[in-house]
């Protein structure tokens, strides 16, 4: 007898051989014999119990309500890498979000300014506070930043209903709701990288924390100063006076045709729809969601299993609604991360620590200033997570096994780590960080040792290695965007490509 599609999608879900057999109805006395579901049955229930579609990806445009502009993104792509934006020219947004590396970091914790101007694991300079993350996928992130400093009020980055909630000195007043041109979280953000002294803007004159970049220094804000506006003016300046850029420009934004000049907002809508065509979540966990059954190996489907299962990954690295099938929660967590700190001196570090040693970060306590805050970031999203270099916030972890130990059991591998032997580089390893204060703020979802076999390990980690990597997100597939010429007529970073 050939069954209706329903029934057969529900045999496949539940357990073919127990749905058939109550089907034929059998004996009233008889025992019921329940025989276990196959592997992608499991996986295919728990996803749908999970809400996870495998769609995501596809869904950009219908979010956006409109198609992404291709010249527009092209314009974004140079401004990307166009050293234009920095006052002093030695760094570009792609410094240190590297298309070798899903346009995440190239270090454990990232060299902005006065850098040797190498994109790559050669790239030195003075070190910053964190890790920088990954740009892939953003557009579906409705918090930025470690500590979530940049959000969307109405958790949907494409929903300025309530505008878009900024730290200080922009704070919550910056961008109004339904602006009609700040339509996106990422149009918005785009205003703050190149104001940031330690990103791309440099120190000049006093460098002080209110230099506005020029060497003059700027009182510290009231509720309606903005000390990021001169250093916003001077690139805007930059930008207005190169006539290739008003050409770009003038071809998509009457205004500037007209005579008009270049402001943020045409700069970051043209970043942000460059970011949105960086979205790469089609991996193999989502053609499997869509019903290709071999799109994952047997390996990563029982990873996949651990990982929404027992293993309790997905508390914090969740998939539905407001996460967006980005494997976050986007909320922050004391995850007992090792703290590590560069060793200060001549050109070692530009960020000043916190703590009575200058070597700890307090995390989300930099934007609440509630002291229950302090060692909590935000969860990372998990997708292509192959591609990084390092792991957590402060690239404690060089390497993914051992990122995966401490989150399976971080009271005891906090204690005993080693930054020599977690592969960081000289200047991050030689200081010893507090612990202990970290530990005893660790979020109870993650005081419970998980213990998995090493076949169970071995699955988790492909799972996350291979399950979650969009394959177009591969190092030689991204580093085709990087342009050969640049618009501002300065030479480009050099890039250390991989090897094909």
């Amino acid at each position: 007898m050939r069954l209706p599609r329903i029934v057969t999608l529900i045999a496949f879900l539940f357990g073919a051989g127990a749905f058939l057999a109550a089907l034929s109805g059998g004996s009233p006395g008889a025992p019921r014999i329940v025989e276990p579901l196959p592997l992608d049955a499991k996986l295919a229930r728990v996803l749908h119990h999970a809400s996870f579609t495998g769609r995501v990806g596809s869904s950009i445009e219908k979010r956006l309500g409109r198609p992404i502009d291709p010249e527009l993104a092209r314009l974004g792509n140079l401004l990307f890498f166009d050293r234009i934006l920095g006052l002093h020219g030695d760094n570009a947004c792609a410094g240190c979000h590297s298309p070798s590396n899903g346009f995440g970091d190239t270090q454990s914790m990232a060299i902005g300014i006065q850098s040797n101007e190498v994109v790559g694991p050669h790239r030195t300079g003075p070190r910053n506070q964190r890790r920088t993350p990954m740009v892939l996928n953003n557009a579906f992130f409705p918090k930025l930043m470690w500590n979530g400093r940049f959000r969307s009020p109405s958790g949907d980055p494409f929903d300025n209903s309530q505008g878009f909630t900024f730290p200080l000195p922009e704070g919550t007043e910056k961008f109004q709701p339904a602006d009609p041109r700040v339509r996106h979280l990422l149009v918005a953000q785009a205003h703050i990288p190149p104001t940031e002294q330690i990103e791309v803007a440099g120190f000049t004159g006093t460098g002080g924390p209110f230099d506005d970049g020029l060497g003059h220094p700027v009182p510290e804000p009231d509720a309606s100063g903005f000390r990021n506006e001169p250093i916003r003016q001077k690139v805007l300046e930059l930008l207005n006076a190169s006539p290739v850029y008003r050409s770009a420009f003038g071809a998509l934004f009457p205004e500037v045709a007209q005579g008009g000049l270049i402001d943020f907002i045409m700069l970051g809508q043209a970043i942000a729809e460059f970011e949105f065509t960086l979205t790469f979540a089609d991996a193999p966990i989502d053609r499997f969601a869509r019903g290709e059954a071999a799109a994952m190996t047997d390996s990563q489907k029982r990873g996949a299993m651990l990982f929404f299962g027992r293993a309790g990954c997905v508390r914090c690295h969740a998939v539905s609604g407001g996460s967006n099938e980005m494997f976050s929660d986007f909320e922050s967590h004391v995850a007992g991360i090792p703290q590590i700190a560069p060793v200060y001196g001549p050109g070692t570090g530009n960020f000043q620590f916190l703590g009575d040693g200058t070597d700890e970060d307090f995390g989300l306590e930099d934007i609440t200033a509630d002291p229950a805050d302090r060692y909590k970031f935000r969860t990372s999203p998990l997708r292509n997570l192959a591609l990084q270099p390092a792991f957590f916030h402060n690239g404690a972890f060089t390497r993914l096994e051992d990122a995966l130990r401490h989150h399976l059991d971080p009271a005891t591998t906090a204690r005993v780590y080693d930054p020599f032997a977690a592969g960081l580089d000289l200047d991050l390893a030689v200081r010893s960080c507090p612990i202990d204060d970290v530990l005893e703020r660790l979020d109870p979802l993650l005081q419970v040792p998980v213990h998995l076999s090493d076949e169970e390990f071995s699955d988790l980690l492909a799972f996350l290695r291979e399950g979650l990597l969009d394959p177009r997100a591969e190092p030689a597939q991204l580093e085709k965007l990087i342009p050969e010429t640049l618009p501002s007529g300065l030479a480009p970073l050099f890039f250390e490509r991989r090897a094909p």
